[in-house]
């Protein structure tokens, strides 16, 4: 008997940022529990969404503690916790400090990254994350698996397209100042989480969410893994469904 076609994941469609920021407030907020973990993603799709649960918490709709820790998606090589423009310290200005809470992720200036990207990998494994927040890159890369990336792929030391590196140039003082290589989940990784949202925003998203969404399940669009994901979210905008089919 031919195995069921995975289901697809499902594609939420909004007006603006703010109903896509509140939309994938919602979907984060009720699985989480108070005690399990919170995936976290970088980058400039997930902050509304990061912003409307911290007005929630504030304004007392939602009562801490959302979860107990925070796990980073990735995180540059090179940089220290401490250096503003690490994911660590990126995430705690964002959500984390007003949240309250404890954020782990892989050391940035590991002796041994290889060895560091194995025993990160295998904390979020053990931590069971409810829900990983996600963004996609315009190359459809997840994290930082760039187009290539095995679909079973754990998390590693990786080299950055140089795509990527443009993109988030504009973080940094200079293109020659952004890391060339980081520590990403990889996509079974990611794949391990209950729940995952995936939030995109901009006519530049539009052409990767297609693919993510209606191509094939392949590591030219890392991204298309989450048609495989029993439980997935993609929240975009009009402009980046602007492909979809």
């Amino acid at each position: 008997m031919t195995p069921p076609h995975p289901p697809a994941a499902r594609h939420l469609v909004r007006d603006s940022a703010d109903q896509v920021a509140a939309t994938a407030a919602d979907l984060i907020l009720e699985v989480l529990d108070g005690v399990s973990a919170l995936g976290l993603a970088t980058g400039s799709s997930p902050l509304g969404a990061y912003d409307e649960i911290v007005r929630r918490v504030r304004s007392g709709e939602v009562r801490l503690p959302v979860a107990q820790r925070g796990y980073l998606l990735d995180e540059y090589l090179g940089l220290a916790a401490g250096d503003p423009n690490s994911y660590a310290s990126v995430i705690r200005r964002e959500v984390a400090d007003a949240l309250r809470l404890d954020v782990r992720g892989p050391d940035g200036q590991a002796a041994d990254p290889h060895a560091e990207a194995e025993r990160y990998g295998r904390e979020v494994v053990e931590a069971s994350v409810a829900v990983q927040v996600l963004g996609i890159g315009r190359n459809g890369h997840l994290g930082f698996n760039e187009p290539g990336s095995d679909l079973d792929s754990r998390t590693r030391v990786v080299r950055l397209a140089e795509t990527t590196r443009r993109d988030n140039a504009r973080f940094f003082g200079s293109p020659t100042d952004v890391p060339t290589h980081a520590i990403t989940q990889g996509l079974a990784t990611i794949m391990r989480a209950r729940r995952l949202v995936v939030i995109a925003l901009g006519a530049r998203k539009a052409d990767a969410v297609a693919a993510a969404l209606r191509g094939p399940v392949d590591p030219a669009c890392p991204a298309s893994i989450v048609q495989r994901h029993p439980d997935a979210y993609v929240v975009t905008d009009r402009e980046a469904a602007g492909a979809v089919r």
